[in-house]
């Protein structure tokens, strides 16, 4: 019975060690895949997420501002029309009212 517990004992142990030495041989792995693509994606033109929340509340924020400065320009325009009739309104009835 003692030889028996001692076959299991030692088996037990084998199989711990198998199994460590595979999650040792895991991370291993998984750090060299990480590691080669951090290296593909550094090589490349590519921006940090932070980079492009940035970079997209700028341009959020520019055409918001580029919205505002585009109404303004009709309210000016529609402004300028409405002197223009007025100016020639006026003209018009000062050139007919004198004669």
């Amino acid at each position: 019975m003692q030889s028996r517990n001692r076959i299991f004992d030692d088996a037990a142990r084998v199989a711990g060690g198998a199994l460590e030495t595979l999650a040792g041989m895991r991370r291993e792995i998984e750090d060299m895949i990480r590691h080669r693509i951090d290296m593909i994606l550094s090589n490349r033109d590519l921006v940090t997420r932070d980079e492009f929340d940035a970079v997209k509340e700028i341009a959020v924020s520019a055409r918001a501002e580029q919205q505002r400065l585009e109404g303004r320009i009709v309210e000016l325009e529609e402004k300028i029309a409405r002197l223009t009739r007025t100016s020639a309104r006026t003209a018009r009835r000062a050139g007919t009212g004198r004669r």
